[in-house]
């Protein structure tokens, strides 16, 4: 059996490293190392990720997923879980996250006889299907609540939209306009999706160059 880690990373690198740092601790907690890494930038509500459907095409018959937290597999909707689900069970890969106890025994080089194994898989199952379901439902909740709030700030006059981070924007034009790093580094290094580096870049060229905090502007173009 082999063990992945997967990471759903917000646009703070430091909390990847940390959920990672925490999975390494509880993979040497259980005598077990983890053969590979798959981090993806994307919002847990949709099934594009691409290191997501990488990992399940690496991973074999038997090995285990390991996770931080149901929420960072999924927040899907039902019709999406399922298709997930399914892809899961398919491959007759384990589900180990570190919020959800019972799974951890698929680490357990000895877990009993079939019935137990067989009981499991099931409770893990309802479980898995359980907090699947309210990081859903929690997802669901943030997003009407923020929708309200916005609403009553436009009723109030109080309402700005979104303020650009003009510092992270500044990195991502420095990195992919001026040193021609990759889509792909350029979103590592800032933190950022990949999209996020793709629309500030485009709205840098329809603005015309962007001088530099001191010296003359910087001509800009993209490999």
């Amino acid at each position: 059996m082999l063990i992945f880690g997967y990471l759903r990373a917000s646009t703070s690198g430091q909390d990847a490293t940390r959920a990672k740092n925490a999975l390494k601790q509880f993979a040497r907690q259980h005598g077990q190392r983890i053969a590979g890494w798959y981090v993806d930038n994307a919002s847990g509500t949709t099934m594009t990720r691409p290191e997501l459907l990488r990992l399940l095409d690496d991973a074999e018959p038997g090995d285990a997923i390991l996770i931080e937290q149901v929420d960072r597999l999924s927040r899907l909707d039902d019709a999406g879980w399922e298709i997930l689900r399914k892809q899961i069970t398919d491959k007759q890969l384990a589900i180990v996250s570190l919020d959800l106890p019972t799974s951890h025994l698929a680490l357990a080089s000895v877990v009993g006889d079939d019935f137990t194994r067989s009981m499991l898989k099931a409770v893990n199952g309802m479980l898995l299907d359980m907090l699947a379901a309210i990081a859903r439902k929690d997802y669901e909740d943030r997003r009407r609540r923020q929708a309200e709030g916005i609403s009553k700030a436009k009723a109030e006059g109080k309402y700005r939209g979104r303020v650009a981070d003009a510092q992270k924007h500044e990195l991502i034009r420095t990195l992919r306009l001026t040193h021609g790093k990759s889509l792909r580094e350029t979103a590592r290094l800032a933190g950022v999706s990949k999209m996020t580096v793709i629309r500030v870049c485009n709205n840098a060229k329809e603005q015309g160059p962007v001088p530099p905090r001191n010296g003359p502007p910087v001509k800009q173009s993209v490999p």
